[in-house]
């Protein structure tokens, strides 16, 4: 039995369908709300449906997991309630660290590309508290993120109980279906496509960096099938625990999306510039690229999909379908 926290959201649901076709038994906490979340279910009902406030209950059941992977966070980049976003990102994983190492069950959790802020300490997955502590992140949920990352850091490195597996993973710009609930946070793929798709140019914000041109903005895009198979051979794998990224490690312009998006679609490669939102300036992550170098040396090998590879998967295998759920 695995529990998926937030298994009904983006990531989570496509991890959770692809343990369902493995024929795990699958107990996912999450609201399904009522903006057809549960879709991104449909095709592979869950055994069990919690919401957030019966996972306590369930735990103390002592169910008989094999691994938590906790999934579940606030993750908007302009969330502005800190008391609520640090109780969901740094105390309810505190809590799930605790329970797993009294109770032996492995857990793989979420971390972030933004826990680097802008990347003027680089983008390695150092798990030292010597390295962690030279992150600035940009923004609340970043810096949440990075704190529960140092928690474990210090935890990990202090000799304390520990879960038997313990994984986080530093997901860089993941995109692909089922996220279509998320709103302002949905992909720029996404985004880019329907702007596409209703005959308009892709828009793109203007550079607010001196020297960086309109359009250079780079981030490490990830294929959302990616992250499921990294997280695949997390649970595969019981021996490897640790700090990684989860990324292709190779930036990519919004400008190479921007051609992928209309190469896909089939539609002209026509870009507009307009200026960044007052509320993203100074918060925005202008370049982004994983270090793959440990998980690597962890002896995970598979391979990350390009750039022009996913968006293509995403569109014709998605997008421009009648079901666009996975």
């Amino acid at each position: 039995m695995i529990l998926v926290t937030g298994g009904a959201g983006f990531i989570g649901s496509n991890l959770h369908a692809a343990l369902v076709l493995r024929g795990a038994e699958t107990v996912v906490i999450d609201r399904l709300g009522d903006e057809g979340k549960w879709r991104n279910l449909a095709k592979h009902p869950p055994a069990r449906l919690l919401p957030p406030d019966g996972l306590d209950a369930f735990l103390a059941s002592r169910p008989p997991l094999h691994a938590i992977v906790h999934l579940g966070a606030i993750s908007e980049t302009t969330a502005r309630d800190g008391d609520l976003v640090w109780a969901t990102n740094v105390e309810l994983p505190l809590r799930l660290w605790r329970w797993c190492a009294e109770n032996g069950v492995r857990l793989i959790y979420a971390s972030s590309a933004a826990t680097y802020g802008a990347g003027e300490a680089g983008f390695e997955d150092d798990p030292s508290l010597e390295y962690l502590r030279r992150l600035r992140p940009l923004n609340l949920y970043g810096w949440t993120k990075h704190a529960f990352d140092l928690r474990v850091s210090a935890l990990a490195g202090s000799g304390a109980p520990r879960p038997p597996q313990w994984a986080g993973l530093k997901f860089f710009n993941v995109f692909g279906p089922n996220e279509y609930h998320k709103g302002r946070m949905i992909s720029v793929v996404k985004v880019k496509y329907d702007e596409v798709a209703a005959g308009h140019a892709v828009r793109l914000f203007r550079s607010d960096r001196p020297g960086l041109a309109d359009g250079a903005q780079a981030r490490d895009f990830v294929w959302v099938g990616d992250a499921v198979a990294v997280m695949l051979w997390l649970l595969d794998t019981p021996g490897v625990s640790g700090l990684f990224n989860v990324g292709t490690g190779r930036a990519r312009s919004y400008a190479d999306l921007a051609h992928a998006v209309c190469q896909a679609a089939g539609r002209p490669h026509e870009i507009e510039f307009i200026d960044m939102p007052e509320a993203l300036r100074g918060q925005y992550q202008s370049f982004t690229e994983a270090s793959s170098a440990r998980l690597r040396a962890a002896g995970y090998t598979g391979r990350f999909t390009s750039l022009e590879d996913g968006v293509g998967q995403y569109i014709r295998g998605y997008l421009q379908q009648p079901d666009p759920y996975v």
